[in-house]
């Protein structure tokens, strides 16, 4: 008998499979051992009805559907119960919904995500109010400080502008991002903006990180042939033409105000706000349109 259960541990381990015989139990065996997601979603749905893990059922039902093209349906699903869900729980849920977004296009409710996401960091609020949080990529754990989350968070709402092609507002913000916690991959995303913008001049300086190496991730073959490119299509401008008035352009959604306004109206007189946030305030002159 120990023997059977030494084995039936071992296969928990092998497969990534928690024990028991729940609901949420079987929804995992299904999806992860006999590769069912069409029956892992049924059973994702009796754990959730049954309040079975509920959290991670709701979350892993909702990576299941993403990659059988139900996004929308794991939109409908996080949304309606996420409030079951403990407060604790709602920042990685509000990740699984940024994540959906993306996936079928929703970028204005991405943006509306994301702000709120820097609102909770702004109030002190994040990582249940503690400096750094534990996170997992590709099965390992590693720290994320308030700082690297605020930048990334950041990074992702200039790519959502960048989507909406509202360059301003995207160069603004990967400016923010930048000064925060650096790297080639928003660096490279600021110069296209920039270049969107007619400014070749600020372009060509902030291209001149990467291709010399002076950023975090310069060395990554992909974001070294993108500032190739970019550095093509800037020399195939020269000379540069002086920048004009660009149409379309205004940013007409400044994220910095509305958190100060929100703050004024939601904390006291001496807030938590977080210094990074004093950071990019100084810099809100240049954000009036």
């Amino acid at each position: 008998m120990i023997s059977q259960k030494r084995e039936k541990d071992f296969f928990h381990v092998i497969n990534k499979v928690p024990s028991g015989d729940g609901p949420y139990v079987r929804a995992k065996h299904a999806q992860l051992v006999q590769k069912d997601p069409e029956s892992a979603i049924v059973w994702f749905w009796r754990a959730i009805n049954a309040g079975d893990r509920l959290e991670s059922a709701l979350k892993d039902m909702a990576v299941v559907m993403k990659q059988l093209d139900r996004t929308e349906e794991a939109i409908e699903a996080v949304k309606s119960f996420r409030g079951l869900c403990p407060k604790h729980a709602q920042e990685s849920l509000d990740n699984v919904l940024i994540d959906l977004y993306k996936k079928c296009g929703k970028v204005d409710e991405q943006i509306v995500l994301l702000k709120h996401k820097l609102k909770l960091i702004y109030l002190g609020e994040a990582f249940n109010g503690k400096p750094t949080k534990t996170a997992r990529s590709h099965g390992k754990k590693f720290q994320v400080s308030i700082k690297q989350e605020t930048s990334r968070i950041l990074g992702n709402l200039g790519w959502a502008y960048m989507q909406k092609s509202n360059y301003m507002a995207a160069e603004v913000v990967y400016s923010k991002a930048q000064m925060i916690d650096p790297d080639a991959n928003k660096a490279l995303n600021l110069c296209h903006c920039l270049i969107k913008l007619a400014r070749y001049q600020e372009a060509h300086l902030v291209l001149q990180n990467v291709l010399q190496y002076n950023l975090p991730g310069s060395d990554d073959p992909k974001l070294r042939n993108r500032a190739e490119e970019l550095s093509s299509e800037l020399e195939s401008m020269q000379p540069w033409p002086l920048p004009s008035n660009l149409p379309g352009l205004n940013w007409e959604d400044d994220f910095v105000e509305a958190l100060e306004r929100a703050l004024n109206e939601l904390a006291p007189a001496r807030s938590r706000r977080l210094p990074i946030f004093e950071e990019i305030s100084q810099f809100r002159d240049q954000l009036a349109c």
